[in-house]
C-alpha cells in the first residue's frame, strides 16, 4: 500500500494543477525542479566544507562540487563518493540535489564529489556517460590534491544517476587502472527499452509516469539502437562479472522499481555482492523530499551507513 505521506503529497500536487514534466520544455521543467526542492526537501545541513571545482571532460570543463563532512579535519584522507544527480538526463543539478549529497557526507563520514555532466537534449547519449566516467578519473588521479583516498572512491548517483553510476562501474573495470571500491545506486534506471513490469503497474498516477519517462529517454536516446547499447542499459551487458559491491535502494510505487531488482540480481548472479532493499510503500524520487516523507530520512540514513561500511579501511 502507499504510504499516506506519499499519498498526501500526490493529492497536493494534483490540488495544486503542477503541470507533469512531460508537458514543459527542457528550460522550464529544469526551473520547476529546481525550485520545488524548497517544498520537499529539508534544509541544507552544515558541513565542514563546500568548494567549487572544475574538471576536464570531452566538450570542456564540467562543473563538481567537493563536500567534506561535519566533523571531518582539514587534512584529513577522506574517502570519495563521486555522485551523479538524477532527472532523466534532462533535468537536475548541483543544487537541486545539494541536500542529499550533503546528508550523505555527514552520514558516512566520506567526502563528496558532485558532478555536474552534460545533458539533453542539448548534449545527446553518450555525452552523459563520457563527462560521468571523466569526472570519476579525475578525482581518483586528483586525490591526494583534493584530500581524497584513492582507494576508497565510490560511485553513486539516483534515478539517471543511478544509471551513470553503474555505468561508470563498468567501464572502470574495463579500463583497468581506476579502482571503483562500492557502487550507489538510488533506484536506478538500467533499461533503455522499459518493457519490465512496473513499467506498466506503476506507469500512471505516482509523479513518474510512462509519458514522463518517454519524454526524458527521448531527450537523451535520439536513435532506438542506443536502447541496446550497455552505456545506456547496463542490465544488458555480457559481463557483469568483476564489478564493486552495490547498494541498490528502490521504491514500491516506481515504474523503475523491477530494473532496479533486476540489476541487482544480475549482479549478484555473476558473482558480485549485491544487496537490494525496497521501500515498498514510496514512489520514484522519495529519497530527496524528507520534508514530508519521513521515510526518505531513513532511506538517506541507510545509504549513508552502507557507504560508511564499504569504504571503511580495511
Amino acid at each position: 500500500m502507499l504510504h499516506p505521506q506519499a499519498r498526501a503529497l500526490l493529492a497536493l500536487i494534483e490540488e495544486k494543477g503542477l503541470p507533469p514534466t512531460h508537458t514543459l520544455t527542457p528550460a522550464d521543467a529544469r526551473h520547476w525542479y529546481r525550485e520545488r526542492r524548497f517544498v520537499t526537501q529539508p534544509a541544507a545541513a552544515e558541513v565542514a566544507l563546500v568548494r567549487e571545482l572544475r574538471a576536464p571532460a570531452p566538450a570542456g570543463d564540467m562543473s563538481l562540487r567537493l563536500y567534506r563532512p561535519l566533523g571531518s579535519k582539514a587534512d584529513q584522507v577522506l574517502p570519495v563518493l563521486v555522485y551523479f544527480h538524477g532527472g532523466g538526463w534532462t533535468i537536475g543539478d548541483l543544487d537541486s540535489h545539494d541536500t542529499l549529497c550533503r546528508e550523505l557526507a555527514n552520514g558516512s563520514g566520506c567526502a563528496l564529489v558532485a558532478v555536474d555532466y552534460r545533458m539533453g537534449p542539448e548534449h545527446r547519449f553518450p555525452a552523459a556517460v563520457d563527462d560521468a566516467f571523466a569526472a570519476t578519473r579525475w578525482v581518483s588521479a586528483n586525490a591526494a590534491a583534493l584530500g581524497l583516498d584513492a582507494q576508497r572512491l565510490a560511485v553513486g548517483g539516483d534515478s539517471a544517476g543511478g544509471n551513470l553510476a553503474a555505468v561508470v562501474a563498468i567501464a572502470a573495470r574495463d579500463a583497468g587502472d581506476l579502482p571503483v571500491a562500492f557502487q550507489l545506486l538510488i533506484y536506478p534506471a538500467t533499461d533503455m527499452r522499459r518493457g519490465a513490469p512496473s513499467h506498466t503497474s506503476n506507469g500512471e498516477g505516482y509523479l513518474l509516469t510512462r509519458d514522463t519517462i518517454a519524454y526524458f529517454h527521448d531527450h537523451y536516446i535520439d536513435d532506438a539502437r542506443h536502447d541496446l547499447d550497455w552505456r545506456a542499459s547496463p542490465l544488458l551487458h555480457s559481463d557483469l562479472s568483476g564489478l564493486p559491491p552495490a547498494f541498490v535502494l528502490t521504491a514500491g510505487y516506481d515504474p523503475l522499481r523491477d530494473e532496479g531488482l533486476q540489476y541487482a540480481q544480475a549482479l549478484t548472479v555473476a558473482g558480485n555482492r549485491a544487496a537490494l532493499v525496497c521501500f515498498e510503500r514510496q514512489i520514484h524520487g522519495f529519497i530527496t523530499m524528507g520534508k514530508v516523507l519521513d521515510e526518505a530520512n531513513v532511506a538517506v540514513s541507510l545509504c549513508a551507513s552502507q557507504l560508511r561500511q564499504a569504504l571503511a579501511r580495511p
